[in-house]
């Protein structure tokens, strides 16, 4: 027993509380920072806005990852920079659900913005409360591994098998409920969440949508959660690489814009990343019982390259698709015309 519980402290950082408060309030700061200068005014997110904020918030989730890999150690620095290339792939997949809520709700340009800044926030509060749960569970059972191992391979069969459907907005339970409790209006009163109108509390549709956002993105979670824990069981690198992720997605959305779209072969992509970490997962729990040899683990490095490299070839297999689709295109109109 004292041997499992060393070697679950070294398996994880010594966070002091200070610096989980710290953290926290450097996040709250830039989300902050980002309502005050982006959502003082609401306008039309425009693409140089949006590629700086993503520089900007890259550059804060390097800071913190070398900041990591000085104050504490290079193994866990990769396990963050590894468990945050991973999220963030993760959400560029998210990014066309996003689209397409956004459409079907018919959410003005201008409020988008904050849509998805609620939303997110939203998302953040509840995915604290799954990395916490996921961690405790971890700690205490080592055949979770074994359960979230054999979920991501699921996941990453079905990503496969749907790749080739039609992708289509449908309400989910728990906007279906705000609907059938809350009367909604039609139209949006501007960046309002509700309205009286003849003495009546309305909902708006905006604060419908923001439900709708919130709650995908929780759906999201599931998959991300596991992920993420077959990579690092460090509870404080799991929340700092999905809070950075989540963080830098609402200007990757406007930055990006119909270019998700090109990514033809993400989701396979992704479905493989899914798929090698489910595989990961399960060894390691053999591991953890002393089923196979050490020199069957998989480290940070071997999840780093694997990742990285995938994710290289999918968007360059995806971009040369994309362009021979448009070459294609523009010949058969040239013969029609």
């Amino acid at each position: 027993m004292l041997a499992q519980q060393a070697q679950a402290e070294v398996e994880r950082l010594n966070v002091a509380w200070w610096v989980w408060a710290a953290t926290l309030g450097g996040l709250a700061l830039l989300l902050l920072l980002d309502l005050v200068i982006v959502d003082r005014k609401p306008h039309e997110v425009t693409t140089g806005e949006a590629a700086k904020w993503v520089v900007f918030y890259v550059g804060c989730a390097i800071l913190f990852g070398v900041g990591v890999w000085l104050f504490g150690d290079s193994r866990f620095a990769i396990e963050y920079f590894t468990g945050y290339i991973t999220e963030y792939s993760l959400s560029v997949d998210n990014l066309f659900i996003f689209m397409v809520i956004m459409s079907s709700f018919a959410v003005p340009s201008i409020h988008q913005h904050r849509v998805l800044l609620i939303g997110i926030l939203l998302a953040l509060l509840m995915r604290g409360i799954f990395i916490a749960i996921g961690a405790a569970l971890i700690a205490q059972f080592v055949w979770v591994f074994f359960i979230f191992g054999g979920f991501l391979i699921w996941t990453a069969y079905s990503m496969v098998r749907k790749k080739d459907e039609d992708e289509e907005y449908q309400e989910n339970a728990v906007v279906r409920w705000v609907r059938k409790v809350f009367p909604v209006t039609q139209e949006y009163h501007g960046a309002k969440s509700s309205v009286k109108i003849d003495g009546k509390r309305f909902l708006t549709p905006m604060f419908v949508v923001i439900v709708a956002i919130g709650s995908a993105d929780l759906l999201f979670a599931v998959d991300s959660i596991p992920a993420i824990f077959g990579i690092t069981q460090d509870p404080f690198l799991v929340f700092t690489a999905n809070a950075f992720a989540l963080m830098g997605l609402r200007q990757l959305y406007f930055l990006l814009g119909g270019l998700v779209d090109k990514l033809v072969y993400l989701s396979v992509g992704l479905a493989v990343i899914l798929g090698f970490i489910g595989i990961k997962l399960i060894l390691h729990a053999f591991h953890e019982y002393h089923l196979v040899p050490d020199w069957l683990e998989i480290n940070n490095w071997m999840s780093l390259s694997v990742i990285v490299v995938v994710l290289a070839i999918t968007t360059w297999a995806s971009m040369a698709k994309s362009k021979k689709d448009a070459e294609t295109q523009e010949q058969e109109a040239a013969e029609n015309a």
